[in-house]
């Protein structure tokens, strides 16, 4: 139990703190639409055939893109 008392409290200064990649992808999502996020972040998943799905698979294995995906939702949230 200590530990998971740890990790709630571990990262108070993380703005990802308890932000899904999902909710991530989401918001961004519904700020920027599909095609404006595809060309601030150019990477496939977002520029063909997009869908919440195969963007969260692409990019939970692909850790330079999730690092993109994370910035551009610090930088809306004016926290970058």
């Amino acid at each position: 139990m200590k530990e998971n008392n740890n990790l709630k409290e571990g990262q108070p200064n993380n703005p990802l703190h308890g932000k899904t990649l999902e909710m991530i992808l989401n918001r961004l999502v519904d700020f920027y639409g599909w095609e404006h996020l595809g060309h601030k972040i150019n990477i496939r998943c977002f520029n063909h055939d997009p869908s919440i799905k195969s963007s969260l698979k692409f990019l939970r294995r692909t850790p330079w893109a999730r690092k993109k995906v994370e910035e551009a939702y610090l930088q809306i949230h004016g926290l970058d």
